[in-house]
């Protein structure tokens, strides 16, 4: 035997961490020259194993130093490393012949392991993980986990038992990373890491960069090669290249995919990928909507959390299909000309023992201290954004969205908790940072690249902040000091537009302000006005129950009242699936919409104002082009708060025009008069109480004609009737 006993017991323990100085084929050096080859093994299930040269077929028998299947041979004679496979004969007599993982190179080169350490490896997803490769003739998977302080790395899957022995893995110098080529292991074969942590702990845990995974309780990564996708959205991508979306229409529906549709005939069941893709892209081209955003479509163990727990963040969940079928749900939808957003989450990861919590024995992606890396509210634990790695990490799932999966933008979440270190905690339980501040300024590098990689990389491609405070320059670019998103949600005009709203109309005037107030900081960001899933749940109610009213058509007609507002105020839009038909019960993620609810007026009425909403915002390109530019919008009259009335124009580059006026109380204004700048016919376009919005078509027949009064500060003036709860729209035009 030439192997000591004491580099045996560590194999046979799982405790050794250099297995390639052992294991596989090298040269024995006696009295200073090559005396033969050495060839070890540790193979599962083999009661005999032999060393089959590729070139000349010769087979030099091994043996068995264990019989946990460890072997050794002793080959005279032989100078040279030579091409190998191993004869293995099973305990139950069959033969079969197995390349050595051993035998082959690193699948990460120097450069790769460089470009991790410095947090500028862009092609992550193709390196880390599970990568289903050809090397030579040979098939098999590469695997590669960073885990800088384990004592010793292994794969384990049902291809070797669960059993850590037989597949221990190599670290890659000082990078911290640990790899291994098994030759033909590949698609759909579960596997995991077993590590010894720095205090000698045992763990099992979850690939990190994994790209698909089996259910709970287990949460194995899955062995998963999509490379065979052919795509059909190249006329798509070309498009959002060249589109520019601060001045193109936006308007987002919000979906849940394990809610949004059910089948009640087989058990209540969620719709997988492809099925939602049919019905999704179907309904959404309908209604008008340009984009879909998904809640978090990562993987993550626990539903109701919704997907913002994420323990997969290369992986969609495995729930409702395959990798290859999110690529095709992506794919439908941007046949029907549909963009996709998907929330990201990398605010916060949950503390689940199988994922990255405490990773390698040690705090690896998540703070030392506490008070950096704890997040009570949440329960969850914080990114530790200084850290090359991690950056590396975020930023590769980032571009893993794009790159391989083809959405269009994300939406990511709780940025407000990135940004502040004091973010939901008391004095005395948080660290301020090197300048003495509450900022975190290593999120909001980490945050900026992200940015600026993403629109460097996916040209059209979007990136959307949910941030709730008034932190300056989230979307101004990261060239001018800004944090670089493209678009902003605006929490305050939700939060007083709500507010506002479930008001009686009696009391409106008193609160006119909330209607108002948002003008004043509208343009300090790219807006996107958004009422979200937050907003109906949680006791807070659904968007209907919302509404004053003691009957369900007289808080349709308030709910009406405020999609119009909001389709017409200036900014992109967001709107939460369910909304757009008034959705009685608050949302409920393991149910389904309540569909059948369209079989009556007052919902039908609700659901196709909002598409008729869909309608004018594209057909009239001056909402598009300045939604974020103050030059699109000029108040008329924003102080008739007695009337709880407003009016404004929105306007384009070319001098066209559209008054927009708004009666929030139950009572029709008539004779009601506005300025307005040109002495042209205006029409009306669009009218809230028009009898297929279940209205009493009460309006100004067809539009009114200027006359020389001046009113509102304008030469011009024209004298309307605003119906009750409703929104006109007049378009200027020149006859």
């Amino acid at each position: 035997m030439i192997i000591s006993e004491e580099e045996l017991g560590k194999f046979l323990h799982a405790s050794h961490a250099c297995p390639h100085d052992r294991l596989g084929m090298h040269k024995v050096v006696e009295n200073g020259e090559i005396s033969g080859v050495v060839v070890r093994a540790y193979l599962q299930n083999a009661g005999k194993c032999a060393v089959v040269s590729a070139a000349t077929g010769e087979k030099f028998s091994m043996k068995m130093l264990h019989d946990s299947g460890f072997f050794e041979v002793f080959i005279t004679g032989i100078g040279e490393i030579f091409p190998y496979k191993f004869l293995i004969e099973t305990h139950q007599g069959n033969e079969i012949f197995r390349y050595d993982p051993y035998s082959f190179l690193p699948t990460l080169s120097v450069f790769d392991c460089y470009l991790l350490g410095q947090g500028k490896h862009r092609q992550i997803a193709s390196r880390m993980g599970a990568n289903v490769r050809i090397i030579g003739e040979v098939c098999g998977t590469a695997f590669a986990v960073w885990a800088p302080h384990a004592k010793r790395v292994s794969v384990v899957g049902d291809f070797n038992g669960w059993d850590g022995r037989y597949h221990p893995m190599r670290l890659l110098g000082a990078s911290g990373i640990w790899e291994l080529f098994v030759p033909g292991i590949g698609n759909l074969e579960k596997y995991k890491y077993e590590l010894t942590g720095v205090r000698g702990e045992f763990m099992l845990k979850s690939d990190p960069y994994g790209s698909y995974f089996e259910c709970p309780p287990n949460n194995a990564a899955v062995v998963f090669d999509s490379s065979s996708y052919r795509w059909h959205d190249e006329g798509w991508l070309k498009k959002r290249a060249t589109t520019n979306w601060y001045r193109s229409p936006i308007a987002i529906y919000e979906v849940h995919l394990d809610s949004w549709m059910r089948i009640p005939e087989e058990n209540n069941r969620s719709l997988t990928y492809s099925e939602v893709a049919v019905e999704l892209a179907a309904y959404v081209k309908k209604m008008g909507f340009t984009h879909v955003e998904f809640l978090p479509p990562a993987e993550h163990p626990f539903l109701r959390s919704w997907g913002y727990q994420v323990t997969g963040f290369f992986a969609p969940t495995h729930r409702y299909g395959t990798p290859t079928d999110f690529m095709g749900l992506v794919d439908v939808l941007h046949g029907n000309g549909i963009g996709v957003i998907v929330d990201f989450v990398p605010a916060h990861f949950p503390r689940d023992a199988f994922a990255l919590a405490e990773f390698d024995g040690t705090k690896l992606y998540e703070h030392e201290d506490s008070r950096q890396g704890n997040h009570g509210e949440w329960g969850t634990l914080i990114f530790n954004y200084g850290r090359h790695e991690v950056r590396n990490f975020l930023i590769g799932s980032a571009i893993n969205w794009f790159e391989k999966f083809h959405v269009d933008g994300l939406r990511v979440d709780a940025v407000a908790s990135m940004l502040y270190l004091n973010y939901s905690r008391l004095d005395g339980d948080w660290l301020p940072n090197r300048y003495g501040g509450k900022e975190n300024i290593e999120a909001m590098e980490f945050i900026r690249e992200m940015n600026d990689v993403i629109h460097e990389m996916f040209p059209g491609a979007v990136t959307i902040a949910e941030e709730s405070t008034s932190f300056s320059g989230i979307t101004r670019s990261t060239v001018c000091h800004g944090i670089g998103f493209d678009f902003k949600w605006n929490m305050g005009w939700m939060h007083d537009t709500l507010q506002y709203f479930s008001r009686d109309p009696i009391f409106r005037k008193h609160h006119h302000n909330q209607l108002t107030f948002a003008m004043l900081y509208q343009y300090s960001e790219n807006f996107i006005s958004a009422i979200s899933h937050d907003e109906v749940v949680y006791g807070k109610r659904s968007m209907l129950c919302k509404m004053p009213g003691a009957t369900i058509s007289e808080k349709a007609r308030h709910l009406m009242a405020l999609y119009s507002y909001m389709w017409l105020w200036p900014g992109k839009k967001t709107l939460f699936m369910g909304c757009e038909f008034g959705q009685s019960n608050e949302w409920q993620c393991d149910k389904s919409l309540d569909w059948d609810l369209l079989q009556y007026a007052d919902h039908q009425n609700i659901q196709q104002l909002v598409a008729d909403l869909n309608g004018i915002y594209q057909e009239y390109p001056f909402f598009g082009e300045y939604d974020v530019d103050s030059r699109g919008f000029e108040w008329i009259s924003c102080d008739d708060s007695d009337n709880s009335v407003i009016a404004f124009l929105r306007k384009g580059s070319q001098g066209d025009m559209m008054a927009v006026v708004c009666n929030f109380t139950s009572v029709g204004r008539i004779n009601y008069r506005i300025g307005v700048p040109q002495n042209c016919f205006w029409r009306e376009i669009f009218n809230g109480d028009c009898s297929k919005y279940g209205g009493m078509n009460r309006g100004n027949f067809g539009g009114k004609s200027a006359e020389q009064i001046t009113f509102h500060g304008h030469r011009y003036s024209l004298e309307l009737y605003i119906p009750p709860l409703s929104v006109i729209c007049l378009l200027a035009e020149n006859r």
